[in-house]
């Protein structure tokens, strides 16, 4: 009910809305895999860790939806590269950072060994990288950063479960 309020009254605080849930949606895992895990959720960190996920998933969205901006304009669809236009990087730095931080403050939480913080400087290498050579205006090169995702992943995977198995 309020996100059609708000659609009616602002598009596009309706569309960073709608953005914001796909955030929620596809990190909800992380509340599930902490309980599963441990056996309880630590909700400071849990949420502080599913916060940074849904700052990526903001990230790699906003890549992804410049890959198509062109025809999205065409039918008169709403979408964050269309909304943050020639601002984007601007807006993707604020997204990347709330990861990198999030993710820095789930690991000083939860007593995370080295391996943790090592995993950690390369996402933030690797987000900085994604960012700054981003072309928005070439869906090639959005494809690609974008598809660079999958080993984002992984970095963060393996970085989690050494510094556990350390501990």
């Amino acid at each position: 009910m309020i996100d059609r309020l708000l659609l009616i009254h602002d598009p596009q605080i309706a569309l960073l809305l709608l953005l914001t849930i796909l955030g929620l949606t596809f990190n909800w895992g992380v509340l599930l895999g902490w309980a599963a895990t441990s056996g309880s959720v630590y909700w400071l960190g849990a949420m502080t860790l599913y916060f940074s996920g849904i700052s990526w998933t903001l990230v790699y969205d906003t890549i992804y939806a410049h890959q198509d901006k062109a025809d999205d304009s065409i039918i008169g669809l709403k979408s964050t590269a269309l909304k943050f236009g020639d601002n984007t990087k601007p807006y993707l730095s604020l997204f990347g950072s709330s990861m990198i931080t999030s993710l820095a403050i789930t690991g000083l939480m939860t007593d995370q060994t080295w391996p943790y913080y090592v995993g950690l400087l390369l996402t933030s290498c690797h987000i900085g990288w994604q960012i700054g050579t981003l072309d928005i205006n070439n869906p090639a090169d959005c494809w690609k950063k974008f598809s660079t995702n999958r080993y984002l992943g992984l970095i963060l995977f393996t970085s989690i479960v050494a510094s556990n198995l350390l501990k």
